[in-house]
């Protein structure tokens, strides 16, 4: 009876495990509910942001601030650029391969950093911090303690020191590696140029984020309905640098968005696979168990058969 109690203990264990991943799936499909909805509520309003710099695009090529100037422009070479990478990543694991594939999105960028440009790390999330480390990669700040639900007065400490740190002339590039929400069954991962912005690719970049545009530059959402021109009054260079920190600012909230939302529905899909796996394992558990106590029972009734056969 030593193996069926064995047995029994690790079905015991078994389900234990299951009671606590079928919690954790409860927990993250919660906060998955709640992620998405800010996740495709942002999203709406990054799409009216991108709509008013369509509006007032026409004078682009104008504009002289430090956020729309490319590395060429600062007089850098490109084996002497300076990127930021700014490295989006959870706190917690349990989360399927949300973490190790934008992780890996991110090595084989460093890897393949052909122009020998330095590459630098601003880690948001312990699990990309700790990854980092471990290769021995540069990481300039570490941001560990967002809440679970952020805001966007908590991306300006971020968002501050991106912009700072180019303006600056520290860094010529600003990306940002993160995670982008598809469904609850597919997250992207990513990485985007957030600084500087580009000029050349504003159009394509307003139609990647919100409605598509014709070849003439006009958002096909807005046909038929009145176009609407601006009137600005002073320097258009300045109100269009604030408006592009503004949007700096929105794009990295939106893709702490995404990844959160990518974080909660990886978690939730692995805790239900592991429900899955743990029942499965119960299943076939208590089938050895049944069999082995069977064995137990088949060989007590031969013992005794043999032993009223011999006294008889």
């Amino acid at each position: 009876m030593a193996g069926s109690k064995e047995i029994k203990r690790r079905i015991k264990s078994v389900k234990s495990t299951k009671k606590i991943t079928k919690a954790m799936e409860l927990v993250a499909a919660s906060k998955m509910k709640r992620a998405v909805a800010s996740t495709l509520a942002s999203r709406l309003y990054a799409e009216y942001s991108w709509e008013v710099l369509v509006s007032i695009g026409k004078s682009v090529e104008e504009i002289t601030h430090p956020l729309f100037t490319n590395a060429d422009k600062r007089g850098q070479d490109a084996d002497s650029r300076r990127i930021l990478l700014i490295l989006i990543t959870s706190n917690r694991g349990l989360c399927g391969a949300y973490n190790s594939q934008v992780i890996k999105k991110t090595l084989a960028l460093l890897r393949k950093n052909n122009n020998g440009a330095d590459i630098d790390i601003l880690t948001v999330g312990k699990k990309g911090d700790v990854a980092m480390r471990r290769i021995g990669q540069k990481i300039i700040a570490s941001f560990t303690d967002l809440p679970a639900y952020i805001s966007l007065g908590d991306v300006l400490p971020i968002s501050k020191l991106a912009i700072q740190e180019f303006t600056s002339g520290t860094y010529d590039t600003v990306l940002v590696a993160y995670t982008d929400f598809v469904s609850a069954m597919a997250q992207v991962p990513n990485i985007k140029q957030v600084i500087p912005v580009s000029k050349n690719d504003l159009k394509g970049l307003i139609a990647e984020l919100g409605a598509p545009t014709s070849e003439a530059g006009v958002s096909t959402e807005s046909v038929g309905k009145a176009k609407v021109d601006y009137l600005i009054e002073g320097d258009k260079n300045i109100l269009l640098g604030s408006l592009a920190e503004k949007l700096v600012r929105m794009q990295i909230y939106q893709m702490l968005l995404e990844s959160n939302a990518s974080e909660q529905s990886s978690r939730m899909v692995a805790m239900k696979n592991a429900s899955e796996a743990a029942g499965e394992m119960i299943e076939d558990l208590t089938l050895v168990f049944n069999k082995a106590r069977q064995a137990n029972i088949t060989q007590e009734i031969s013992e005794i058969s043999a032993g009223m056969a011999s006294v008889s």
